[in-house]
């Protein structure tokens, strides 16, 4: 013999619309919000375009990065591109490679701390999240690498560890 389906108290006192309703409805926003959960909370990373040789050059140097960085796993954002890498979570390390020359260069923050690094120079700016931006200077395809606050013991520690792929890939 089939059990009786007992309905709660508090389902009772409703409307029929909206007992009826009330099932369905708790089902679509348990799905909404499992969906949402799923997504990623990045912000997008715009994509360069670089083109001739630059593009090339950014090609292999997207071949010879590592799968992990400072003990950062390499999770690179979607659609991927041979132009974007990111290591990390959250914050994430993120690299481009052909970005246009940043105008910052030309204005008060051209005399920003650059440091050479295995004949790779690495213009820095300090960010207004606490984190830096570093940008490879006078090479055949300009690189940025963003590090968020907290991403690095030292910010400038992943730049550093991609400057020996930076020379070997981007010429001078």
């Amino acid at each position: 013999m089939p059990k009786e389906l007992r309905i709660p108290k508090v389902l009772t006192a409703l409307p029929a619309p909206v007992r009826w309703l009330a099932v369905p409805v708790a089902l679509a926003c348990a799905v909404v919000l499992l969906i949402g959960s799923w997504s990623s909370a990045d912000p997008k990373v715009e994509v360069p375009r670089p083109s001739g040789r630059a593009a090339d050059h950014c090609r292999a140097l997207a071949a010879a990065l590592p799968h992990e960085l400072l003990g950062h796993a390499r999770h690179d954002p979607s659609p991927a591109s041979p132009y974007v890498a990111a290591w990390g979570d959250s914050p994430r390390l993120v690299l481009r490679c052909g970005i246009d020359r940043p105008e910052e260069l030309d204005g008060e923050h051209a005399t920003d701390w650059s440091p050479t690094v295995d004949d790779v120079t690495w213009w820095s700016q300090k960010l207004s999240d606490g984190g830096y931006r570093f940008v490879t200077t006078m090479r055949a395809a300009y690189v940025e690498v963003t590090v968020p606050a907290g991403a690095a013991q030292n910010p400038f520690d992943p730049a550093a560890a991609l400057s020996d792929l930076v020379k070997a890939n981007i010429p001078g």
